[in-house]
């Protein structure tokens, strides 16, 4: 998310006061006010858009797009729906999380238990990156160990359900690696920069 040579417009930042990864996964009810403060400081600044550096931010997505007159996109999960809607009725869609322990289906927006039924989640809890990312401040991970970590997920996940016919990555760090798994898994993959992307296009 924060590489210059992801998007080919100009980005600008804001930190959320006390968003700590883990905190933010927890989801803790007491970062909303922060939210809402980063969001409209980015929007004085000059924004257009607004989305934010991890998944788990969905839990602010309602608060955050009634604060500000810009469309916001806080997370991929707000995909799954649509993505439901792509696939034939008989496939699965894979959403791989930094940590599935922490992403329940209240966090998808899917209430027909049907299609809910369609979603499957895995995480990389227990690795190497979500060990980093909950450091204090977070130390960075190599993209072999975050390649490495997201492959056996997506191939536990394949191997437990084969009507897997496309891939939603939750975590902001995964981007790094999605063209890679793209390749491997054959299969139409998904994550945050794609939603910036189509969000951005929108309105610029």
């Amino acid at each position: 998310m924060l590489n210059p040579s992801t998007y080919d417009f100009p980005f600008i930042t804001e930190t959320v006061q006390g968003a700590w990864a883990d905190t933010v996964v927890k989801g803790d009810p007491a970062l909303e006010p922060a939210c809402i403060a980063a969001a409209k400081s980015l929007v004085e600044r000059g924004a257009i858009v607004v989305s934010a550096d991890c998944g788990f931010f969905i839990r602010h997505q309602a608060a955050v797009a009634a604060a500000i007159k810009v469309p916001v996109a806080l997370s991929s999960l707000l995909f799954v729906p649509t993505l439901l809607h792509e696939l034939p009725r008989a496939a699965k869609l894979a959403v791989v999380t930094a940590d599935s322990t922490n992403c329940g289906e209240d966090l998808l927006g899917v209430d027909d238990p049907i299609n809910r039924a369609r979603v499957v989640i895995g995480g990389i809890e227990g690795g190497r990156l979500l060990r980093n990312e909950l450091v204090r401040p977070p130390i960075p991970t190599s993209v072999a160990d975050i390649e490495q970590e997201v492959g056996d997920c997506i191939s536990r996940l394949r191997a437990a359900h084969p009507e897997i016919a496309a891939i939603l990555f939750e975590c902001t760090a995964f981007p790094v690696v999605t063209s890679r798994m793209r390749r491997s898994t054959g299969l139409p993959i998904y994550d945050i920069t794609n939603l910036s992307r189509l969000t951005f296009a929108s309105v610029s």
